[in-house]
C-alpha cells in the first residue's frame, strides 16, 4: 500500500538529489520519486550501495547516476536533497569508523552548503541510534538519549547526532529549509544478503538451514518498519510545510529478537535451530518509536504488519540465486 499523497505533490516536478541513492533505502526512494514524476540525481560511492540496485532506472530520462563521495563537495543545481549517504548496518559502519564519522559530519556540511547555495529543501536521514541505549520506551523526539561517545557504535551514533546539530544550526543561522527523519529499523526487498542486520541475518540463516544466531538472551526488543511504509514517511515529511523539528519514522510494534527468530523460522518453514551468542558491547536493549508526531503532522502510520512484510522479504531472498555475490559494484 502506498501513502495517499496530496495532488499538489503529484503535479509538482522537482529536481532532487538523493545521496546514498544506490543503497537499500536510497534505491527504493529514487524509484518512488521517479514514479511521482520528479527528476532524480542519484549519488553514491558504492561503499555499501550497489549499482545493481538502480540498474533498472538508468534508462529513465529523469534519472542520472553520479559516483561521488559526499565527504567532498558536490556542485549540482537541485531544488531538493535527501541526504541518505552513510553505512547503516553495524558490520559496515564499524569496518571503517573514521570514514563513517566523516560521512555523517563532512557529508552533512557539504550537503547543507549545497542546499544553502541553491535554496534547496534538504532532508537528513537520521536514526533511532541517536537515542543510544534509552532509559525510556517508547522513545519520543524530545528525549535527548543516552549515548556512549567512545564506544564501537559511537562513530555512527555520534556522527548522526552531530549531523542533526549542523542541520539545526543551518536552519537557525541561514534559514535553510531542513527536515530531519529519525529512522527506526527498516527491512524489506532490496536488503543485501550479508549486511549484518538482524532481519537479513535470520532469513538467510533459516533459508540455508544454518543455526539462527540470537545474541544475548534474545529479550532485547526492536521495532521493524517495512520499506514501503518508510519511503512513504520520508516523502510525506519532505513535502510537508514548515516542519523543522525531528520526526520519528518507524513501526511502533516492538518484538523481541527471540520472537522475531521464531516468526522467521515459521515463515520459512525452516528446521534451523536457534543458538545464543554473547551480546555485543553497547548493543541497546530496547528500541521502540513514539510516532505520535508523524501521525498528527503528516497523517502517516505504517500500513504493513510485520508478518506481511517478512513474507515479502523472505520471498525476495528466495528469489536471489545462491551464486549471487555479496555486492555487484
Amino acid at each position: 500500500m502506498k501513502f495517499p499523497f496530496p495532488s499538489r505533490i503529484l503535479g509538482f516536478k522537482m529536481k532532487i538529489l538523493v545521496t546514498g541513492g544506490a543503497g537499500f533505502l536510497g534505491s527504493h526512494l529514487c524509484e518512488r520519486l521517479l514514479g511521482l514524476n520528479h527528476s532524480i540525481i542519484c549519488v553514491d560511492n558504492f561503499y555499501t550501495g550497489s549499482k545493481s540496485k538502480v540498474t533498472h532506472l538508468l534508462s529513465n530520462p529523469n534519472f542520472e547516476m553520479i559516483r561521488h563521495d559526499v565527504t567532498f563537495p558536490l556542485y549540482v543545481e537541485v531544488e531538493g536533497i535527501f541526504n541518505l549517504a552513510c553505512p547503516a548496518s553495524p558490520v559496515a559502519y564499524q569496518k571503517d569508523p573514521v570514514q563513517t564519522l566523516k560521512t555523517s559530519v563532512h557529508g552533512a556540511i557539504n550537503m547543507l552548503g549545497l542546499a544553502k547555495r541553491t535554496g534547496a529543501r534538504i532532508l537528513q536521514a537520521s536514526t533511532s541510534e541517536i537515542y543510544g541505549d534509552p532509559e525510556i520506551t517508547p522513545q519520543h523526539e524530545e528525549y535527548w538519549g543516552r549515548v556512549n561517545p567512545i564506544g564501537i557504535r559511537s562513530c555512527y551514533d555520534e556522527g548522526k547526532r552531530a549531523a542533526e546539530t549542523l542541520f539545526f544550526d543551518y536552519w537557525r543561522q541561514y534559514q535553510t529549509d531542513i527536515r530531519i527523519a529519525r529512522i527506526f529499523n527498516t527491512y524489506g526487498p532490496g536488503m543485501s544478503k550479508y549486511d549484518g542486520r538482524v532481519v537479513s541475518n535470520f532469513i538467510i540463516q533459516a533459508l540455508q538451514g544454518e543455526d539462527v544466531t540470537v545474541y544475548g538472551d534474545g529479550k532485547q526488543t526492536r521495532s521493524f518498519c517495512f520499506v514501503d511504509d518508510m519511503i512513504s514517511g520520508l516523502i510525506a515529511l519532505f513535502f510537508s510545510e514548515s516542519i523543522h523539528e525531528p520526526i520519528n519514522l518507524g513501526n511502533p510494534q516492538p518484538v523481541t529478537m527471540l520472537d522475531l527468530a521464531n516468526e522467521i523460522l515459521q515463515i520459512t518453514n525452516s528446521n534451523s535451530k536457534i543458538v545464543h551468542r554473547e551480546l555485543p558491547f553497547d548493543d541497546p536493549r530496547q528500541r521502540e518509536p513514539n510516532i505520535k508526531r508523524a501521525n498528527e503532522l503528516l497523517g502517516w502510520f505504517p500500513s504493513y504488519s510485520r508478518v506481511d512484510g517478512l513474507i515479502k522479504t523472505v520471498d525476495y531472498f528466495r528469489s536471489i540465486p545462491e551464486s549471487t555475490p555479496l555486492e555487484s559494484r
